[in-house]
This record gives structure tokens, C-alpha cells and sequence, in this order.
């Protein structure tokens, strides 16, 4: 590919046309793949219609959540062992035969058995995504590494917004196609990586593929020493910060609507202008932000998301929902790329856990962030979102000197760093 100038500013088009075939196969898997997630978005619904209680099946969602957050270290760690497309094909094989087998425990008296499966499953499921991001990273040539992780975003919301309607028919004809489908997506993609995504990415730059993914020892370097370089513990502290003012979207805003009287056709209609703007204007937006700097990019992005969300303690009037949604998640375009770029930034030694470390943050956040955002809607009411503005205030703060590493610090610098952390 012909690199631009410095400052140049690279088209959508054109970064899509040079897209090397390897990112574009992982790209492709993790959309199909989504396509078919049907674990978190229906588990409840499933468990439910088989007669469970909703305290149970909304314990079982919890466990997925747990899950899920332990994935990230687990993808980071397997990312750092056995190399990227080894860990995709390992964590969607176990992730397939987990979620099949979910049928087959349907009924309520399996409740333990089913809580252990579910969290697995999330375990397993969260375990592609380190060694996903860590090979986007590599195959991607380097001004087009933050347009890779919006492609990567853009593949996800595509996947989440067809898979629902996927499923709406699925339904129809038995509940448990759910989650056969969702086994047999990811089983597919487990092939489907083992048969097209190379065992060493060649980068974009003319090095051997050996230079550039081959899994180094890294004995003395652990998630602990991660956590002792502050500048990434302060990213890591973003991105648990705004996870949480992030889920208040999805938990607290359809209480908002109901509270104020309007029909839940309201916030269906602000999900949909929200999947609407990340589809279809992510990837225009992130080819002017990849060339800003990356605390303006993450720091500007995050504090503007949460201005959206404070947005609603203004009025619960429909337009006011509407354009707060969007100026949420024209903040989420603006900081959400160059968040996710991040750790991917990091030398091979040490890359796997740095993003095995930054997922299970925000996953962390998601976690934690449902609960505590409906007992604080409980005891505030519209002042959540006042406390959402003052969060996202901090985490914007945290982004921009968390990212604020000079692009110059050399790969040496970075390991001893946190090898010396380990041995303190």
C-alpha cells in the first residue's frame, strides 16, 4: 500500500480497499459470528419460557457477565501462549460445545449446573476477543490501526442488529435453534479461522511474519506488573469508568422513559438511532479522529459520550432523548477506536495481556455498572445522569494522560518497564 503523508487524511474507501485479506477473513468471522450471539441478549427470555423464575435466570445472566470479565485475561494470557488465531480457534471451540449443550440443561431443577455452563461459556466466549484484537493489529498496516478497530466495531453492530431479527424467526420454530445457531456460528468461525487466518500475520509493512507475531517468554511480566504501570492503569480506569456510564444507556434510560410516561416505542426508537449512527458514520468519522491525537481523540470522545447521557436529567421530552442519543454516541465514535487501538500498540512480549487486561476493564464495568446504575436511578432519579456527567468527567480525564505515551517510547522501554515493576 502507498503511504500517505503525515497528517493525511486516508477515505473510507480507500482504507477499505487497502484492508489486507487477513483482516478482512477476521473481520468477516467476527461478524458472522455475532450474527449468532445469542447468549446474553436472550438468555433470560430462554430460561423464562422454560420456566424458570426471573431471579433465577437473571442470577445465570450475572454468571455470564462474571464470565466474561475472567475471559479477558483468559484471551490475554492464551494470546500471549499459544498466539492469536490459536486462541480464537480455541476459545469458539469450547465456546460452540459450551453453548449447545445449554438445551440440553434446560430445565429448572439443572439451575447449579446451568450457572457453571452459562459462566463458562461467557468465559470462553470473551476469550476470542484479545487474540482477535492482537491479530487485526498486526495485519492492519499503521495508519490504519485505529480504522481497523472502528471496522471491528462496525462488524459487531452489524452483527447485533441482524441477529435479533435472526432470532425473532428462530423462535418461531423452537427456542433451542438459539442456541444450536449460536453454537454452530461459532464452531464456523473456529474453522473458519483455522482455515483462512494465517498462524503468523506478515505485517504491512514487508517484515517477516516471524518478527512480527512469534509469542515471546515473558515470564517476569504478569497482570500484575500491568497494573503497576500508571499511565495503563489510568486507561484501564477509563475504560471501567465509562463501561459503567456506558450500561446506564441500556438499564436506566428505558426506566427514564417509563417514568415519564412515554411508550417504550421511544426507546426503541433511540436504540435504533443509536445503531443507525454507528453503522452507518463510524468509519467517516474515525478517518478524521485517527489523525487526531490520541488523548484529544479518547479524552474529547469520552467526555463528550457522557454529556450526551447528562443530557436527559434536562428534560424527559422526546427530542431531548433523541439528540442526547446522538451526541452520546457521537462521542462513542469520537473515543471508542482509539481506546480499543490502545493496548494493540504494545511489543509482542507483553501485547496479549495488555488487551486481555483492557477487556476484562470494561467488562468489569459492564458488569457492575447495570446494578449499581439501577439502585442509584432508585435513590437519585434524574440525578443519575448529573453523577454520569461528573464519571465521565473523571474517565475522560483518566483516557487523555492514560494515552498520553509519546508514539516515540521504544519497544525496550515498555518491557522494562514493566519487568522492573515485577521485580519491585
Amino acid at each position: 500500500m502507498k503511504k500517505t503523508s503525515e497528517g493525511e487524511r486516508i477515505g473510507v474507501f480507500a482504507a477499505l480497499k487497502a484492508t489486507p485479506r487477513t483482516a478482512r477473513f477476521l473481520l468477516g468471522g467476527i461478524f458472522v459470528n455475532q450474527m449468532g450471539a445469542f447468549v446474553q441478549t436472550f438468555l433470560v427470555l430462554y430460561l423464562v419460557h422454560n420456566h424458570w423464575s426471573t431471579k433465577h435466570a437473571g442470577l445465570c445472566l450475572g454468571a455470564y457477565s462474571l464470565g466474561a470479565l475472567a475471559g479477558g485475561l483468559i484471551g490475554g494470557e492464551l494470546t500471549q501462549r499459544l498466539g492469536p488465531r490459536n486462541t480464537i480457534i480455541t476459545a469458539m471451540s469450547c465456546s460452540a460445545l459450551l453453548v449447545a449443550s445449554l438445551p440440553l440443561l434446560k430445565d429448572p431443577g439443572n439451575y447449579g449446573f446451568v450457572v457453571a455452563l452459562v459462566g463458562a461459556a461467557g468465559a470462553a466466549t470473551a476469550a476470542y476477543r484479545p487474540g482477535a484484537s492482537a491479530l487485526l493489529n498486526e495485519a492492519m498496516p499503521e495508519e490504519l490501526r485505529v480504522m481497523a478497530f472502528s471496522m471491528m466495531r462496525t462488524a459487531l453492530n452489524l452483527g447485533s442488529v441482524i441477529g435479533p431479527f435472526t432470532a425473532a424467526a428462530l423462535t418461531q420454530a423452537n427456542w433451542d435453534l438459539l442456541y444450536w445457531v449460536d453454537g454452530a456460528t461459532a464452531l464456523g468461525y473456529a474453522l473458519f479461522s483455522l482455515a483462512f487466518l494465517p498462524a503468523k500475520a506478515a505485517d504491512s509493512h514487508g517484515t517477516s511474519p516471524q518478527a512480527v507475531t512469534e509469542v515471546q517468554p515473558a515470564k517476569k511480566i504478569g497482570y500484575l506488573a500491568i497494573l503497576r504501570d500508571t499511565k495503563f492503569a489510568l486507561y484501564l480506569a477509563s475504560m471501567t469508568l465509562s463501561a459503567m456510564f456506558y450500561m446506564q444507556f441500556m438499564a436506566v434510560l428505558p426506566l427514564k422513559v417509563q417514568a415519564d410516561g412515554h411508550p417504550i416505542a421511544l426507546y426503541s426508537s433511540a436504540l435504533a438511532l443509536s445503531s443507525g449512527l454507528l453503522i452507518t458514520l463510524e468509519l467517516k468519522i474515525t478517518s478524521y479522529v485517527s489523525h487526531w491525537k490520541a488523548p484529544v481523540a479518547a479524552g474529547i470522545g469520552t467526555l463528550v459520550m457522557s454529556l450526551g447521557l447528562t443530557a436527559y436529567a434536562i428534560s424527559g421530552a422526546p427530542v431531548v432523548i433523541l439528540l442526547g442519543t446522538a451526541v452520546f454516541v457521537s462521542g462513542m465514535m469520537t473515543s471508542g477506536p482509539t481506546l480499543w487501538a490502545h493496548p494493540a500498540k504494545k511489543p509482542a512480549e507483553v501485547k496479549g495481556r495488555y488487551i486481555g487486561s483492557s477487556q476484562a476493564a470494561f467488562s468489569l464495568g459492564s458488569a457492575t455498572g447495570t446494578t449499581l446504575g439501577v439502585l442509584a436511578w432508585g435513590m437519585l432519579g434524574n440525578g443519575i445522569w448529573l453523577l454520569c456527567g461528573a464519571i465521565g468527567a473523571i474517565a475522560a480525564l483518566c483516557a487523555a494522560y492514560g494515552l498520553s505515551e509519546t508514539r516515540e517510547k521504544s519497544r525496550q522501554q515498555d518491557i522494562s518497564k514493566v519487568a522492573d515493576a515485577t521485580a519491585a
